[in-house]
């Protein structure tokens, strides 16, 4: 794929995104789910009202920058209400995230690349990104999870550039790029603790890589051969190799060379600059509500946190235990109304209409993408497969210890793994009532891991594989259309909701 065809394909992603999240925006002139927290909180800010949240700052901060901004553009004021605090249209606290969520398509594309230095893989990432139903939703209401996502995503592809710079003539290049990446993961963990995940993520492949290179002595010209070899067969999937494939072939992916980082990189830019970071960004709150100071805000925030109660229906209807995530078995609706027809008003004002009484529905449901989500899943599986038998199968042929040499592609699916699991496994001992938008940190690596199965699969010689890649895109793209109208809240009939809660559990 040429270069001019891949930023076409980006440009297109990007223009996809803007379309799914603004169109239709103020659709609902009320305050949807946590709109009642974080939209009043955003507006707080601009008035000066102090309150409490239990998370830091950055979400609301943001969401306070995009009503500033929206309180000033006229033809937005045609709709309005008050309950934020102000009066205001609902575009002006949900304008930002749906310009910001937009570019999580692009993030998650430019990690594939950097990852690979494969343009298709790159695409096809950020396609299946972008046709994810949960970031749609996420964005179009004044929320706070995707900036999680947003700066951790950024911090990554950051540090990912850094490494692939192979010109080191132009140190102060490098260590801006991980400057500004060590800034991102700050933001990210100032806008949940959670957000410490991505730095989680790249501190255990560097711990890894570390490992590999003190058990094995640096690449041998025959490991290198072996890596070349590896890169022109694909056998596992038959792949296709052009000449200007074979020029590529040497390329190593930064998961493999994350060694060029040292202890004092990681220290400093991965460590000290996040910390700082995330201390500044306390400040304008603390600044407004001056009742805790910056100790007594966390251990209040840790506490609130503790009294949230078991994971169980008791606590909240939608409760969903980290397990069930993956699998999509409880996802949660954010807005649900019903009216008599499709001329009525929209319902946001008062209680809906009695159960059986309503004849057109309005839901925004904030669940994935359901063939997306599986197929990740399942290409997680699969890699985490590949990885162990990588791992283990030559100790287990030669009946002693062996470190495997490690391909390009097995270092890829090993970032792919482990960014995955350390986004996921940290929830197992939580207690507290979770709920499915926690799983939209790890998620983004099963994109990743489906849109690297599927693009190898295209590039296949064998036509059943390459079929097999084309079916899985259709569907996913197919599941995108059939569930669209509950992502974007659109007027359905009950037999067309019916026909997508596909199970009791997804109501």
């Amino acid at each position: 794929m040429s270069k001019k065809w891949f930023q076409i394909g980006l440009v297109s992603i990007l223009i996809l995104s803007l379309a799914l999240r603004f169109w239709g925006l103020g659709r609902f002139n009320t305050l949807v789910f946590d709109e009642v927290y974080y939209a009043k909180f955003g507006n707080n800010y601009l008035t000066g009202v102090p309150f409490f949240d239990g998370h830091p700052p950055f979400g609301k901060l943001v969401i306070a920058l995009g009503i500033w901004i929206g309180k000033h553009v006229p033809w937005w004021q045609s709709e309005v209400n008050g309950l934020a605090g102000s009066l205001m249209s609902p575009l002006a606290y949900r304008w930002m995230n749906a310009f910001t969520g937009s570019f999580i398509p692009l993030l998650v594309a430019g990690i594939a690349y950097q990852l690979s230095h494969h343009r298709s893989f790159g695409l096809i990432a950020g396609l299946f990104t972008a046709l994810d139903g949960i970031f749609i939703v996420e964005a179009r209401y004044a929320l706070i999870n995707q900036y999680i996502v947003i700066c951790g995503l950024l911090g990554q592809f950051l540090l990912l550039l850094a490494l692939n710079k192979k010109n080191t003539r132009r140190p102060p290049e490098r260590l801006l790029y991980l400057a500004v990446a060590g800034i991102a993961f700050g933001a990210s963990i100032a806008t949940k603790w959670n957000g410490l995940w991505y730095l989680l993520g790249v501190y255990t492949m560097w711990v890894i890589a570390w490992g590999f290179q003190i058990l094995r002595s640096k690449t041998s010209e025959s490991e290198i051969t072996e890596q070349y070899e590896e890169k022109l067969s694909h056998e596992a999937f038959g792949s296709q190799v052009t000449t200007k494939y074979r020029v590529k072939a040497l390329q190593i992916s930064p998961s493999q060379t994350i060694t060029q980082l040292n202890i004092s990189h990681v220290a400093v830019y991965l460590g000290i600059i996040p910390v700082i970071v995330y201390s500044i960004i306390w400040i304008p709150h603390l600044l407004l509500d001056t009742k805790y100071n910056f100790i007594e805000v966390h251990k209040q925030i840790f506490g609130f946190h503790e009294r949230m109660g078991g994971n169980n229906t008791n606590v909240h209807p939608y409760c969903a235990a980290w397990y069930k995530w993956p699998l999509m078995t409880r996802p949660m609706a954010y807005y649900y109304q019903t009216t008599q027809s499709f001329q009525d008003p929209l319902p946001v004002f008062g209680p809906p209409l009695p159960q059986g009484a309503g004849k057109v529905i309005y839901d925004v449901h904030a669940m994935g993408n359901p063939f997306l989500w599986w197929f990740g899943l399942a290409a997680i599986i699969l890699l985490f497969g590949m990885l162990v038998w990588k791992l283990v199968a030559p100790s287990l042929q030669q009946k002693r210890l062996v470190v495997p040499q490690l391909t390009t592609n097995t270092w890829i699916a090993m970032y792919l793994v482990v960014n995955y699991l350390v986004n996921l496994m940290p929830w197992v001992k939580v207690t507290r009532c979770l709920f499915i938008y926690h799983y939209m940190t790890g998620v983004v690596f099963a994109f990743m891991s489906i849109a690297w199965v599927v693009d190898q699969l295209l590039r296949s010689y064998i036509a059943t594989l390459r079929a097999v890649g084309v079916t899985i895109t259709f569907l996913i793209i197919g599941a995108f259309i059939f569930w669209l109208p509950i992502y974007l809240g659109l007027p359905i009939t009950s037999e067309a909701y019916k026909l997508r809660m596909w199970f009791n559990s997804w109501i």
